[in-house]
């Protein structure tokens, strides 16, 4: 019997509300008994459906053996509480024939070897609380006649919705999606098993997508965005959404772009996100065929057991028609991320050991960047490294794509190659002591790193950059100590700190004055008629403290008023050495800038500039060190 709603009308006072038409699968001859192929009732029921259209397919609790089942427009499948279709062994549809089957492995270069597909298909909604079961009869590898290697595959489609089912045993893919807009993914689980079951969810060339409330598990890739050569054309993924959403890859990546990479990536962003493990990379981009992958962002995100907390990648494989060259990875942000635990959830040959150092690398011939940032990322890493793995140079491999081929990394932190516009804000710590240095770039420009990094007991330094034009370190080691910078054949950017006088650690008879003119609204003085000419005072200072991001030289400069020759001196002196008489100050009644005699060799980190008074009428606002620049 056909329940039909569509006749079914609430007719209220300015309101009318249409129910739409239910279709049981058992009207149309389902059993739901679990041995029984129920699939040739399902498709009537799914045809009667998008007649209507928009009709609801109803799974009322049962098991539904099932061969291939072919989805139509229009339609809802609803799978009730206590509703499964499960795979059957064999009698799944063969795959299509594909032109382009050269351009990506075999299973995206088909789609109808699947437990469910369509193509060219709108208005498509699989909700419910039920489940979508391959039972382990759908492969995870190259399928045999007969045979299917996806619960899911739909391509070429806008209006898709997934929500509230489970998928498990998915085989290669719990659910292929390619070519298709306007995606909605609430409240899905895939699950994981010890067998039957390889990616989670892969979103090839789509776009205007919703991920939340989601968790999303897989022993291969978990959450995936692709760009393959399947259907012939590519599509831009862009306006992407995925919030509040649990992601877990036993052995591969858990967030990933790639490795298939034709078509370009931009606009995509993650939000409160939860990486329970993976086996490669927790937060993976690679860009291997050409694609540029641009805008995208990540907010909110906790990082446990990866082997390889962040990985970044612009590599020369080129399988997409006409070989294309590297591509681009640019405009990259991170922001709130935190990570422990950080060893494989599986340590396997897949891995390639259990935890192996962040990692952000273009190619020789094209620098990954610019506007990467890295900002309030904390990782704490396994560590256990000796100081000689400091030295090792790892290779390219510039057509492949796993973490692992580069080995051990030479630091613990991150290490980075090949790179241009790369900050990095936050904290690096280590579980157990290690003495590898904490960061290492390696051939770039433009690198700005302020970090608080462990030390380990026997680290040679803190911080390499060997090869970079124009870098800014800054921070702390842990213990509240300068960080140490080894550079080779590389140049710091031009440095030039400021500080208020008023904001310095003053004592008497030195005195703040409130002033309009003055920067901040006020200057440093001595009181009237202390006067220290021949050596500097006691008392009576102005100390202020300066984090030096860089090691180098620095003078020091004053922003003052020296109204006359017999008001125009002060002592000066840095980190608490001798005093310098700085007497002749340029003579002038409005606020402009000095430069002291002073001229001095700093380390990085924490120093401090202090001002004693020397004649009473010179006046104080500003401090800065400068390694070359002129204060403004």
């Amino acid at each position: 019997m056909i329940r039909l709603l569509v006749a079914l009308a609430l007719v209220i006072p300015g309101l009318q509300t249409t129910m739409a038409a239910e279709f049981n699968v058992r009207d149309y001859g389902a059993v739901g008994n679990g041995s029984t192929n129920d699939d040739d009732a399902i498709d009537r029921a799914i045809n009667a459906a998008s007649a209507a259209p928009g009709g609801v397919v109803v799974f009322p609790s049962g098991t539904y053996r099932s061969r291939t089942i072919h989805l139509k427009s229009n339609i809802t499948l609803r799978l009730d509480s206590g509703a499964t279709i499960k795979a059957a062994s064999s009698g799944m549809d063969a795959p299509e024939s594909n032109s382009y089957d050269s351009y990506q492995d075999y299973g995206h270069s088909h789609f109808h070897n699947a437990l469910m597909w369509g193509t060219g298909l709108t208005n498509v909604t699989i909700t419910g609380s039920g489940t979508i079961d391959g039972d382990h009869n759908l492969i995870t590898g190259n399928p045999s006649s007969g045979q299917a290697d996806k619960a899911l595959s739909i391509t070429e489609c806008s209006n898709l919705t997934l929500s509230g089912v489970t998928f498990r045993h998915g085989g290669h893919f719990a659910a292929l999606i390619n070519g298709c807009h306007d995606i909605v993914i609430d409240n899905l689980k895939t699950i994981n098993d010890d067998t039957g079951v390889r990616d989670g969810i892969n979103l090839i060339n789509s776009w205007n997508v919703t991920v939340t409330n989601s968790r999303i598990e897989a022993s291969d890739d978990a959450l995936v965005f692709k760009s393959d050569f399947a259907l012939g054309h590519t599509y831009t993924t862009q306006n992407v959404r995925v919030s509040d959403t649990t992601v877990y890859s036993h052995e591969n990546n858990a967030l990933q772009f790639g490795s298939e990479t034709c078509g370009n990536f931009r606009d995509l962003r993650f939000d409160r996100i939860t990486v329970l493990g993976a086996g490669k990379a927790g937060i993976g981009i690679v860009s291997m065929d050409g694609a540029i992958i641009e805008d995208v962002h990540y907010t909110d995100v906790t990082l446990t057991k990866t082997t390889t907390p962040i990985f970044m990648k612009i590599g020369e494989r080129k399988r997409c028609p006409g070989s294309p060259p590297a591509g681009r990875i640019r405009n990259i942000h991170l922001t709130n991320v935190t990570g422990s635990n950080l060893t494989a959830p599986e340590p396997s040959s897949t891995t390639g050991g259990s935890e192996l150092t962040s990692t952000i690398t273009g190619t020789p011939a094209v620098d990954i960047g610019p506007d990467l940032v890295l900002d309030g990322v904390n990782l704490k890493v396994p560590g256990g490294h000796p100081a000689s793995d400091a030295t090792k140079v790892p290779g390219e491999f510039l057509t492949t794509y796993p973490p692992r081929d580069y080995g051990t990394r030479p630091s613990f932190g991150y290490w980075a190659r090949h790179v241009q516009g790369l900050t990095i804000n936050g904290e690096l710590r280590f579980d157990a002591n290690d003495n590898r240095p904490a960061v290492i770039t390696d051939d770039g420009s433009n690198v700005s790193l302020n970090l608080v990094a462990q030390r380990g007991s026997s680290s040679p330094y803190d911080v390499g950059v060997s090869g970079i034009s124009g870098y800014v370190v800054a921070g702390t080691n842990t213990t509240g100590g300068a960080l140490r910078v080894k550079a080779t054949n590389s140049s710091g950017n031009p440095v030039l700190l400021y500080g208020e006088a008023e904001a310095g650690a003053i004592t008497a008879p030195m005195q703040v004055v409130a002033d309009a003119t003055a920067s901040g609204g006020s200057y440093v003085t001595v009181a009237s008629g202390n006067n220290s000419k021949t050596t500097a005072p006691a008392t009576g200072h102005d100390t202020l403290t300066f984090t030096v991001p860089e090691s180098g030289t620095y003078a020091v400069w004053a922003k003052v008023i020296a109204a006359n020759d017999g008001d125009d001196s002060f002592w000066v002196r840095v980190d608490g050495g001798a005093w310098t008489n700085w007497n002749g100050i340029p003579l002038g009644t409005s606020w402009h800038w000095a430069k002291t005699p002073l001229s001095v060799n700093l380390t990085a980190g924490t120093h401090t500039v202090t001002f004693a008074y020397r004649e009473d009428g010179a006046r104080l606002d500003q401090v800065a060190l400068s390694n070359g620049p002129t204060p403004a």
